[in-house]
């Protein structure tokens, strides 16, 4: 394999054996962003000068002796984080000049471990959308093909990496933003735990960089292979130093078993409220096989597992009540009286968003004590599983759909039109309660275009499903390099 496309654990045994340099590793990147990102328009901010300066800092602390987990190598960074000198913007056209004094906590976790930051990734406006494009930058194109998206909210992330623009990279995930892009471009991607990797700096602009407590979302890293998420989780993970006023890490459980045979996995296809496409189908059914091939225990259906319908419901109403939450008050007036004109038969998942979005404290903390009901009843299904497959999205990679209002915007599954929102339900099964996902490639549609599930795990036991996104990868293959 070419070095462009090794994998981060890779790159850094070469790093330290003298094999290469980083300044030849950073070149060597830059050279195949500057070849071939006009094509996909993947890194929206590039900051190669300062990359180049980071390289030749990095290669002079190997030679005297210091080594670090990234100190190297060469990795991308999601626009919406920030960087010091470098604009965030959120693909909002009114903050396209917003410079950020310094750097999100994240970044600087990535350049204390001696990373070689390249510059940054393209997002949707406002990381709102299941596609990534914006007046700022343009649209990001998928890889694979470039008439289809790379996935929103971090798919510039998804698209660097299938491409070769370096190992790693971060993004954040609240809708899917992490698995959905990884999905459809063919990489791995991990959504970590509520809470257990710091938010701060990961904020929209000109909002000051604060310690937050999320409600739903999560900042996680992307990846080629499943040990190259871990490398990057435990570089990421740990909480605000601005909260515990001294940095303090954190010590993750172990993986529950390190062989296959030991696991205990449900399968999960079909959701009731959209149906799952033949092509994401089989790649549920072909991970499943492998799992029974391996000898792990596999079910197709338990009483334990909390009702989809009800999750996907309080998804909606957690995520999109505040979603507004910074609307102007005309425009929340507006929504109002949309809202009022429902009628009260319509439970779709539409009429669901939009009554969320006016939900009064009182509506929003009703949802939220139904939440702890299903993170209890979480509880007790990991007593019997180790984990969940299921699909990330109904479908591969959809064709770049750019109509101006997204209510008007559909999503094809094996030729029927469904709601363009609808197929977030899957994110939500994860993102509602605050567990965590890893997203792994599962092969490939009869089109040849990636598709991936995610394996979702026990809340703070994050090295569980990473460990088995690794066994899996042994048994049915990784990242393949689109051609």
């Amino acid at each position: 394999m070419e070095r462009i496309f090794q994998t981060a654990e890779e790159l850094m045994a070469a790093l330290r054996a003298g094999e290469v340099t980083s300044v030849e590793l950073t070149d060597e990147v830059i050279a195949r962003i500057e070849r071939d990102d006009v094509a996909l328009n993947a890194i929206c901010v590039p900051d190669f000068d300062r990359a180049r300066a980071a390289a030749r800092e990095a290669d002079r602390a190997r030679a005297r002796g210091e080594d670090r987990p990234l100190l190297g190598l060469p990795v991308t960074v999601k626009e919406s984080y920030n960087i010091a000198g470098l604009p965030t913007t959120w693909g909002m056209p009114p903050h396209r000049d917003f410079l950020p004094a310094e750097d999100a906590v994240q970044v600087t976790r990535l350049k204390d471990a001696g990373a070689v930051i390249l510059g940054k990734t393209n997002v949707p406006l406002g990381l709102q959308d299941i596609q990534s494009f914006n007046e700022i930058y343009g649209t990001t194109n998928n890889p694979w093909d470039h008439s289809r998206t790379s996935g929103g909210s971090s798919g510039g992330s998804a698209a660097a990496l299938a491409a070769g623009f370096g190992s790693l990279s971060i993004g954040s995930d609240i809708a899917g933003s992490l698995r959905t892009p990884a999905h459809f471009c063919g990489v791995y991607a991990h959504k970590p735990t509520l809470g257990l990797a710091a938010y701060r700096g990961m904020t929209p602009p000109p909002a000051p960089a604060l310690p937050t407590e999320s409600d739903l979302a999560v900042v996680g890293p992307m990846a080629r292979t499943a040990r190259d998420l871990t490398l990057l989780l435990d570089v990421m993970a740990g909480p605000d130093p601005l909260t515990f006023g001294v940095a303090h890490r954190v010590t993750l459980p172990p993986a529950r078993h390190e062989r296959l045979s030991d696991f205990r996995v449900l399968v999960v296809d079909d959701h009731p409220l959209i149906p799952s496409g033949a092509a994401v189908r089989a790649g549920v059914n072909r991970v499943a096989d492998a799992l029974a091939d391996g000898g792990a225990r596999v079910a197709r259906h338990s009483p334990l597992l909390p009702d989809l319908t009800e999750s996907a419901l309080l998804y909606t109403q957690l995520m999109f009540s505040s979603s507004v939450a910074r609307f102007p008050i005309e425009t929340y007036e507006q929504l109002r009286i949309h809202a009022a004109a429902l009628s009260a038969d319509d439970r779709s998942l539409d009429a669901e968003r939009l009554r969320a979005m006016v939900f009064s404290l009182h509506d929003w903390l009703a949802a939220n004590n139904r939440r702890e009901l299903h993170r209890h009843a979480w509880r007790q299904f990991f007593k019997e599983f180790d984990a969940v497959v299921c699909p990330i999205t109904p479908t591969p990679a959809f064709p770049h759909d750019h109509d101006p209002d997204p209510l008007r915007r559909r999503i094809d599954i094996d030729g029927v039109e469904y709601p363009y929102f609808d197929q977030l339900v899957w994110a939500g099964v994860a993102t509602m309660p605050g567990l965590p996902a890893t997203a792994v490639p599962a092969g490939r549609s009869p089109e040849g275009l990636p598709v991936g599930v995610q394996l979702i795990g026990p809340m703070f036991e994050d090295r569980t499903p990473l460990r088995l996104a690794e066994l899996l990868e042994q048994e049915i293959g990784g990242f393949q390099a689109p051609e």
